[in-house]
């Protein structure tokens, strides 16, 4: 991996806390995901599933993660398979991990070579009564391509009809929501590198650039400083584009007098960055853009005082929605007294800004987590208010990573300029 090795305490220390969850005399059972094919003999790059990766720290294919706390055996409390290298391997995709590797990463004595899974797992299925299976219960989650884990799930309910099966998700949700230490430090990692690329950008910009050249910056930039790449897909929309949400096409003229909004994160060991601003192509905003541009920015650091213990996501987002409320009245677009009659389930500031403030981020760009569950020290969200205006052809959309403490929001993007004053003047020393 091009990333740093990250110590092993880390997912040590993920799966005691996952197993104290279990159910006695429970096995639960992790896959990596598969290498998904392109066309002829094309693949797609690997990307590891990553609740085998928040449990184990390994970023290779054909890998089983088994956990059995009541194991008789104490060496079967903790099993890790992985694909058996060989030379036609070495020669066509290079080195594979050595169990001694895997040993090392992960933290777990026991390994086996993948091959063996199917003994090993039936041994172990004549000894435990519940089996833990994952599946991904993400909230905006659409699956269509059957993964390893489905596959798995099939088969293991038609060889083990008598078991209780137990969804590990769940779990993971409730235990990826609060991060600890050392992944607070690879996410600001993964944030230092976007600051390295927006940075970059700022001296780059100017009219008659294309949005890809844009694009194609920033991957140069990750992947010089140890980033598999971006954590999503960029959106480098300019002009009318920026009030298209997910733009990706990415392939308009940037021109004099267009705001450009870059939507973009770096990637790092597998956690996510996500930021986002809107500059001026030219280097300097209209008046206009400005006033836009403010309000957003107002919403944002107002919003951003919000992330703190005890809220909950519902109650933020309707006090960020009566903020945008006013900024948007300042800004002509709404008027205070249609704001007064309005239907509270249809609020008038959807028309110019249509989605959520916030929402979780970690080892995915949209994290997983429990929707009503109040805000904790150690969750870390994304504050990215927008409004868009068609009409103007203006969309401007300004989003930071905000880690929640005990002692109030901590912006982990605090050095990325942001002040509209600040970006003008970068833009034109």
């Amino acid at each position: 991996m091009r990333y740093q090795p990250i110590v092993s305490d880390l997912f040590i220390q993920n799966r005691l806390n996952f197993t104290r969850h279990l159910r006695k005399c429970s096995l639960a059972v992790f896959h990596s995901n598969d290498i998904m094919p392109t066309n002829a003999d094309g693949t797609m790059a690997f990307r590891q599933n990553n609740d085998l990766f928040y449990l184990s720290g390994i970023d290779q294919e054909e890998s089983v993660l088994l956990l059995f706390p009541d194991a008789k055996d104490v060496r079967n409390q903790e099993i890790l398979f992985i694909r058996e290298t060989n030379d036609y391997i070495l020669t066509w995709e290079g080195y594979k991990l050595t169990k001694e590797q895997a040993q090392q990463i992960s933290g777990i004595k026991t390994i086996y070579w993948i091959s063996e899974f199917k003994q090993v797992f039936n041994s172990l299925m004549a000894e435990c009564e519940h089996v833990y299976l994952n599946t991904n219960e993400h909230l905006r989650a659409v699956v269509e391509v059957e993964t390893r884990d489905a596959r798995f799930i099939k088969w293991c309910r038609e060889t083990y009809p008598l078991h209780q099966y137990v969804r590990s998700a769940p779990i993971m949700h409730e235990l990826r929501a609060i991060k600890s230490a050392i992944e607070i430090e690879l996410i600001k990692k993964a944030c230092s590198i976007t600051e390295r690329a927006f940075l970059r950008l700022l001296k780059f910009i100017k009219p008659g650039v294309m949005e890809y050249e844009i694009e194609a910056e920033l991957v140069h930039e990750f992947l010089r400083n140890r980033s598999r790449g971006p954590a999503y897909g960029s959106i480098i929309a300019s002009g009318a584009n920026a009030c298209i949400l997910h733009y990706v096409d990415n392939n308009r003229e940037c021109k004099d007098g267009d705001v450009v909004l870059m939507d973009f994160g770096a990637e790092y060991a597998n956690y996510a960055s996500d930021l986002t601003r809107s500059i001026p192509v030219n280097g300097t905003f209209t008046p206009r853009q400005k006033e836009v541009y403010n309000a957003v920015l107002q919403v944002l650091k107002t919003a951003r005082n919000m992330l703190v213990p005890g809220n909950t996501i519902d109650q933020y987002h309707s006090f960020v929605g009566t903020v945008m409320e006013n900024e948007l009245i300042k800004l002509g677009l709404i008027n205070a007294n249609d704001v007064k009659h309005q239907d509270p389930d249809k609020p008038l500031y959807k028309k110019y800004f249509m989605h959520g403030t916030s929402h979780h981020l970690g080892l995915d760009v949209h994290d997983v987590g429990i929707k009503y569950r109040p805000f904790e020290a150690g969750m870390v969200f994304t504050c990215e208010p927008g409004i868009y205006i068609r009409e103007e052809g203006i969309g401007i959309r300004i989003e930071n990573d905000i880690l929640v403490t005990h002692n109030g929001p901590l912006d982990l993007m605090q050095n990325i300029p942001i002040e509209a004053d600040d970006i003008e003047r970068l833009m034109q020393s």
